[in-house]
């Protein structure tokens, strides 16, 4: 809301008191210079930039959309701006404010519009809570820039903003912070004077560990910063241990380092136990790994892979299963990504195994690179193109769909592996059927065995 007494009071306060505001409130950036990441939104002339001010000529400031899981700083962007901006600032939440307020809201821009030349910036938090009636009350208000509006929504703007709305407004997608993000985050709030001024230190070992219980979610890690730090300094001690961590989040630090043996190990452990169809193991390999702050996307590859690998046709919608999850995990991330991968897993440690996809190619692979390649047989040869029927190319074809059993017994490897067979599938779960339509295909081709 826009600023009075009480609120000027309470800033007061928070400057000469600072522990009465959060670590994550008082650590917020004043500047755009001083935010962490998103640095493709922050370049010279962006959208952002116009909006605090940094703007010339007649093209004024657009309205935008901040779309981004939580923790990678809508509401500080919007604050930024609060700060820097000349121009009337108001703030709503779509949880508690309706079309009452915002109407309140626009009615006030158009008066200080016409009566003291003041822009008014409106920053809404939650957008994606507001019903369509009224996201539609906001329209006018965006379309004749009366206010410049700030959206924020963690959830897809497509299907959670009307599109009249979306049409009018610029769509910014804020990035997860890296780790490396949070750390120079973290390390700026063990020493600023609006933080921890020096009070404890952070070992490594303890900010690793933070910087897993973070996830990529800068307000979480100021949260267990301050928590930790708070409980340091009670015991006197001068630094952050990692027992103090764990005891104050009340989450134990997992021993995982995500760029040494224990990445890999792991993994192969995950993966070796769906290949054993343990599913109890895979679970647990599958939650160390999430504990351990470990990229979603990275355990969602190696579950495409293990669905090839180790069950391929034996179960086709295996692989279906684990691109459907990767998908899912790369638009809604962690926690819920969690779920997302638990169920994959399970799948595939349940579904029956053939790794006779995987020891086809590798088979077909070794004669290719021993040299046991030879020439396309002339009758498969193109004969699209000008003079190649002179070439012999294409006569003799005998096209499959003109007999009735849609199957022509003609020869189609080169002549150097024209009975080879490198497909042997097993009896497992739906390859069974494939074994029975090998076993007929080869038969009518008048296939011999090598």
């Amino acid at each position: 809301m826009e600023p009075d007494l009480f609120t000027a009071a309470a800033e007061e306060r928070q400057e000469k008191e600072p522990s009465s505001s959060p670590l994550a409130v008082r650590m917020r950036p004043r500047t755009l210079d001083e935010v962490v990441g998103q640095q493709h939104l922050l370049k010279p002339g962006s959208p952002l930039r116009r909006l605090v001010g940094e703007a010339s000529g007649p093209a004024g400031p657009s309205s935008v959309l901040l779309w981004g899981p939580p923790g990678t700083g809508k509401t500080t962007l919007a604050y930024v701006v609060s700060r820097a901006t000349d121009a009337r600032f108001v703030e709503l939440s779509a949880i508690t404010a309706g079309v009452k307020e915002v109407r309140a809201v626009i009615d006030g821009a158009r008066r200080a519009s016409g009566g003291y030349g003041k822009e008014t910036v409106l920053f809404l938090d939650e957008i994606h809570r507001f019903s369509k009636a009224q996201q539609d009350s906001l329209l006018p208000a965006v379309e004749n820039r009366w206010v410049t509006l700030i959206a924020a929504t963690t959830e897809n703007p497509y299907f959670s903003v009307i599109s009249p709305l979306l049409s009018r407004s610029l769509l910014l997608t804020l990035e997860p912070l890296t780790d490396d993000d949070i750390r120079g985050l973290i390390r700026r709030a063990l020493t600023d004077e609006r933080g921890l001024r020096d009070a404890v230190a952070l070992p490594e070992e303890t900010e690793s560990h933070l910087l897993r219980i973070a996830g990529g979610d800068a307000r979480r890690a100021l949260t267990a910063l301050e928590a930790a730090a708070g409980a340091a300094l009670d015991k006197g001690e001068t630094e952050i241990g990692l027992t103090t961590l764990e005891e104050t989040v009340d989450r134990a630090a997992v021993k995982y380092d995500r760029d040494g043996d224990q990445h890999y190990d792991v993994a192969s452990a995950l993966i070796k136990s769906i290949r054993g169809s343990d599913v109890d193991a895979a679970l647990h390999y599958l939650a160390r790994m999430i504990e351990a702050g470990e990229d979603p996307r990275f355990i969602a590859r190696r579950l495409m892979i293990s669905a090839s690998e180790d069950i391929g046709l034996a179960d086709p919608t295996a692989l279906q299963t684990a691109v459907a999850a990767a998908q899912a995990v790369a638009m809604i991330g962690f926690p819920e990504a969690a779920l997302t991968l638990s169920h994959a897993t399970i799948a595939l440690a349940l579904a029956p195994k053939s790794n006779a996809a995987t020891t086809a190619i590798g088979a077909a692979l070794e004669d290719v690179r021993k040299g046991l390649a030879g020439p396309v047989p002339a009758h498969l040869r193109d004969s699209h193109y000008k003079g190649a029927t002179k070439l012999g190319h294409g006569q003799g074809y005998v096209y499959p769909h003109d007999l009735a059993e849609g199957i022509a017994a003609q020869q189609y490897a080169p002549d150097a592996l024209k009975n080879r067979e490198y497909y042997e599938p097993t009896r497992h779960g739906a390859e069974a059927r494939y074994a029975d339509a090998v076993e007929w295909t080869r038969k009518n081709l008048g296939r011999k065995r090598s």
